[in-house]
């Protein structure tokens, strides 16, 4: 990937700390490298699709940061690729197309921009009346995006734009959350998800306008987190203690795992026989098998982990933190990038 107009990279380093089962005994494992380079915490990243053509560079993945600069990395080594600067605000939600070509952000600014990741450029700026919280691309069945882009915020509105067009008005404006809209996911043409800050996870349909279905969490169950698998087997949201596994298909919630701590993200391995949580209460990173067992705590960061995040492959996940990192932590055993 050319970033000849991005600074120079810098290498990710890796800490001597170690890590505990959940016993207590000390468990020998390969330690998570850390990519530094933000200056405040880090409340999203998002990893592209495997990309075929690119053996040395096989994904990336981008971070959103309160310091206002977004950054794309090389995603199996955590190299730093480069910087998008022209946000004036906090940066809440960062998303990368599946080829890697083309990021999107959303900003405390009032603007949501999309980037080139090639050269660094924003090639378009959409402004909004208030932060925006939440963005990603309309994705199609073979993996890349369309050109447009749904954004969410403090509005309570969705909003679409084409990218085609370039124009600053929405094609489509959607009303009815009564909170902060916190996540979006436009999974296929028609349809649209969002989470919001009055406890709802709704459906949209992109052809009317119209909300078609919603799920609600429990009482004082703020949803924090809310991705759909990259298979589109499940719909994962972490509300309060808890983690809701939604079919994709159905819309029926098919499992709920109940935590002792305030999940604040939730990452499901590509197999779907793991998962991995971050919270708001402390700053370890937990392994879940499928059934809700905890298989193990590791220590690493500094503060909590705000974000979670499996590579596509699913041989490393992420964490990104309050203390202004990104940890990436080999799945599996064998080498695998800078493990050897």
């Amino acid at each position: 990937m050319n970033s000849t107009t991005f600074r120079t990279p810098s290498p990710a380093s890796a800490p001597a700390n170690g890590q505990h089962n959940v016993n207590g005994n000390y468990t020998p494992r390969v330690v998570p490298l850390t990519c530094s380079g933000h200056t405040r915490p880090v409340p999203y990243l998002h990893f592209s699709d495997l990309i075929p053509q690119d053996e040395e560079h096989p994904y990336y993945f981008v971070s959103a940061c309160k310091d206002g600069n977004p950054m794309i990395r090389d995603g199996m080594r955590g190299d730093w690729v480069g910087t998008f600067l022209g946000h004036k605000g906090c940066v809440w939600s960062a998303k990368i197309s599946g080829d890697a070509a083309t990021a999107v952000t959303g900003s405390a600014d009032f603007t949501a921009k999309v980037w080139d990741t090639y050269n660094g450029q924003a090639t378009h700026t959409f402004h909004h009346n208030h932060i925006v919280r939440a963005v990603d691309f309309q994705h199609a069945r073979d993996g890349l995006q369309s050109e447009n882009i749904v954004t969410g915020g403090h509005e309570k509105l969705l909003r679409t734009f084409s990218l085609a067009e370039g124009r600053d008005e929405p094609t489509t404006t959607f009303s009815g959350s009564q909170g902060t809209i916190k996540s979006v996911s436009w999974t296929t043409s028609d349809i649209i998800i969002s989470a919001a800050e009055d406890k709802q996870v709704r459906w949209w349909d992109n052809r009317t306008g119209n909300e078609i279905a919603a799920f609600p969490t429990g009482p004082g169950e703020d949803i924090t987190s809310c991705e759909v698998t990259k298979d589109r087997r499940y719909i994962t949201v972490t509300a309060g203690k808890k983690i809701y596994f939604i079919d994709y298909n159905t819309r029926e919630c098919v499992k709920t795992v109940t935590t002792n701590y305030n999940i604040s993200s939730v990452a499901l391995h590509p197999s779907q026989s793991h998962f991995v949580t971050g919270s708001t209460d402390d700053t370890w990173v937990r392994v879940y098998d499928f059934e809700g067992n905890e298989l193990e705590v590791y220590k690493g960061h500094h503060g909590p982990i705000w974000t979670v995040g499996f590579s596509p492959d699913g041989r490393l996940y992420a964490t990104g933190s309050e203390d202004g990192t990104i940890r990436l932590w080999k799945w599996g055993p064998g080498a695998y990038g800078l493990w050897k």
